[in-house]
């Protein structure tokens, strides 16, 4: 799961309505990653032995999180449909 402070999102929001805090439009997101570590499939991951699959499959985890909020687009979102076509394959 993907999740943005709450303070930051706020202090942006604020910063493009105006509010006085226009210095904080100009500032970086920032997210936290949350894993589930006792989810079968992250532990399914780290019983992996090879390395490439275990990037390929923490690639996709990571574009579902952004996929939920919303984060996933362009270029990466493609790049997930390929990979996700394939993993089905």
């Amino acid at each position: 799961m993907i999740t943005q402070p709450e303070f930051m999102r706020r202090m942006k929001d604020m910063s493009a309505f105006g509010g006085g805090y226009s210095f904080m439009g100009n500032m970086p997101d920032s997210y936290n990653l949350v894993i589930n570590s006792n989810h079968p499939l992250v532990m399914q991951l780290l019983d992996l032995k090879e390395e490439a699959e275990q990037d390929k499959i923490t690639k996709q985890l990571v574009d579902l999180a952004l996929l939920s909020q919303n984060l996933l687009k362009g270029e990466a979102l493609a790049g997930f449909i390929r990979r996700s076509v394939e993993i089905i394959k």
